[in-house]
């Protein structure tokens, strides 16, 4: 399905119909679409009941089955640690995010005056939080064949690029799943700034076990904590691990 270009239009009278040019379907319950789209802010400011948090909550559930699951399938040389990495970097929140705005699902979003007025529609986590509801409505309405369609057409062409090594990987995310499998703690990250307010450089420092582990430098206090994070997690795909884990610097196992 070609994706919307151009500058971002208002959202339309019937978000629902809106819904469904955007993702190649049609509802048998549209009432179903529009609570997918209904933001907390704007159900507390209009008095509504419904929200899309709980469509959220399943649709995070039917993204994560079908990714593992074509995970499986179509990568039969993956290790176990390897299809893990994988699914974290097709289910964070940033290429979910990424997926909504290709679709312009920010246009669609019912939204308080103020999550309106502070750019709301372009929050990567409402972003990501929509999409997830929308799958959510999916599955409800249409059932996991037509979830798995969807979701294999938008999603897969990511899960390739991200297995040939392309594209900018959510080193912060696959480092937390891989730290807490191999090292049994989480990362920390510590963030020091120079140069005036204009132009910034940000250095971050990322600690496993208490250990520093992987340092980056940027312009964004993200680029600095991504950069060090990938350099954290080559050393612990590597198979280096902190010897401070044990509470003793002289030994390397894990806790």
């Amino acid at each position: 399905m070609p994706l919307a270009e151009g500058p971002a239009r208002p959202a339309p009278r019937d978000p629902a119909e809106g819904l469904e040019h955007a993702f190649g379907i049609r509802f048998n319950d549209r009432s179903m679409a529009e609570t997918a789209l209904i933001h907390r802010s704007y159900a507390f400011e209009t008095g509504l009941d419904n929200t899309n948090e709980r469509l959220e909550f399943l649709g995070d559930a039917v993204l994560g089955l079908v990714v593992t699951d074509l995970a499986y399938r179509q990568f039969p040389d993956l290790s176990e640690g390897e299809l893990a990495k994988l699914r974290a970097a097709t289910v964070n929140m940033n290429l979910l995010a990424e997926v909504a705005s290709d679709l312009r699902l920010g246009d669609l979003v019912l939204l308080g005056r103020g999550e309106e007025m502070s750019g709301g529609r372009t929050k990567p986590s409402i972003l990501a939080d929509a999409m997830e509801a929308v799958l959510g409505a999916i599955y409800l309405d249409q059932g996991l064949d037509a979830a798995t369609d969807i979701i294999e057409r938008m999603f897969w062409p990511r899960m390739e690029a991200y297995a040939r090594g392309e594209g900018e990987r959510d080193y912060k995310t696959i480092l937390q799943e891989l730290s807490s499998q191999e090292v049994g703690s989480v990362p920390e990250y510590r963030l020091t700034a120079r140069g005036p307010d204009h132009q910034k450089e940000f250095t971050a420092t990322v600690l496993l076990a208490g250990e520093p582990w992987g340092e980056g430098r940027g312009r964004s206090k993200k680029e600095a904590e991504q950069r060090a994070a990938g350099e954290a997690y080559s050393r612990l795909a590597a198979g280096e691990r902190p010897a401070g884990q044990t509470g003793d610097p002289g030994e390397g196992g894990v806790v």
